[in-house]
């Protein structure tokens, strides 16, 4: 019974989460700068997660630390995880692998 509300703890922390990240794409890294305090602001979690692909490394990276530095002071890195994943092309068949990147923020709430 115990481990049944462990497991259900742990689904609604995924949950909770997955409503905290921010994927990073092609626009200006401003636009993800306003969505990450946005997040901050808004949300009950004093988490974000920045996740991007390839290209979009840098502009993730850019869009943490302009948070970080201008918009949320107290804002703190709390984890990077770098990875690689393969993405098979279905017209030719073929593997290529494409680097990936996990920012964590995390800031103190007031209340605490």
């Amino acid at each position: 019974m115990v481990e049944g509300t462990t497991e259900g703890v742990k689904a609604k922390e995924k949950r909770k989460t997955d409503e905290n990240v921010i994927y990073v794409g092609n626009k200006p890294p401003m636009s993800y700068v306003l969505a990450v305090v946005t997040q901050f602001q808004a949300s009950s979690s004093d988490e974000v997660v920045i996740k991007a692909r390839g290209r979009a490394i840098s502009r993730a990276v850019d869009a943490a630390e302009i948070t970080r530095n201008r918009f949320v002071k107290d804002a703190e890195i709390k984890d990077i995880k770098i990875g690689t994943e393969s993405i098979t092309n279905e017209e030719e068949g073929r593997t290529s692998n494409v680097s990936s990147i996990e920012i964590i923020l995390t800031t103190k709430k007031k209340g605490k």
